[in-house]
């Protein structure tokens, strides 16, 4: 889906579009967490905009970005910086590379083998930023289309609650160092109509009961910090 022309076929935009807010939400983690950041690595970087963002607040920052898709490399390397690079390339083909942050920014739903996939990941940098989409919930099983429109435009084939999630990376040999939801059915540019919709039953059964409101209304994804 990704090496070929189907996704990019599907999503013209690369969701470039939700790139600054992504950026945003791994500033703050990064901040609130005091994480070294000299070398940031991003794998499944896309056409690169989220590292171009983080550049504007990390000016003094190395940052390198790792993809599979010709297509969106293509994208990406058109906008390299002194302080930005892409690479057409396999991260965990590498060898030799460390970083002291590596971005893993909506990626693992995608991947086949992603217990093995976020194993590897481990040696390759001090601390690790996860995003994660959490597609299960009550009212996303009960309607089950949107789960199956995850899978056919998006490619997720993989689907997690909050703790599922954290559980996996645990297992993985992580340790949990910070985690937070983050409202991206909410506050990410060109929702559906329904997603439009639930906005305020979603923020105001939040504002009561984080997880419960995320178990039943969806809506939310999850951002970890781990080492």
């Amino acid at each position: 889906m990704y090496e070929g022309e189907a996704y990019a076929e599907k999503n013209p935009t690369w969701h470039e579009e939700d790139s600054p807010w992504k950026a945003g939400h791994i500033e703050r983690m990064i901040k609130r967490n005091s994480l070294p950041h000299e070398r940031i690595c991003e794998v499944g970087c896309g056409t690169g905009e989220i590292l171009l963002n983080l550049e504007k607040a990390f000016p003094a920052a190395r940052l390198s970005g790792y993809e599979i898709s010709p297509a969106a490399f293509d994208r990406a390397m058109r906008k390299e910086t002194p302080n930005t690079k892409f690479y057409l390339k396999d991260l965990l083909a590498e060898t030799d590379v460390n970083f002291d942050l590596l971005l893993v920014i909506d990626v693992i739903e995608h991947v086949e083998d992603y217990i093995s996939f976020i194993k590897k990941l481990q040696p390759i940098a001090t601390f690790k930023i996860f995003h994660i989409p959490l597609d299960l919930s009550a009212q996303s099983i009960l309607r089950a289309w949107p789960i199956a429109e995850l899978r056919r435009n998006v490619g997720h084939i993989h689907y997690f609650f909050k703790q599922s999630a954290l559980a996996t990376l645990e297992d993985c040999g992580y340790t949990i160092v910070d985690h937070c939801y983050t409202a991206s059915r909410l506050e990410l540019p060109n929702q559906a109509f329904t997603s439009r919709l639930m906005r305020l039953p979603r923020r105001l059964m939040f504002a009561l009961e984080p997880d419960l409101a995320v178990r039943l209304l969806g809506g939310y994804s999850l951002m970890v910090v781990a080492k």
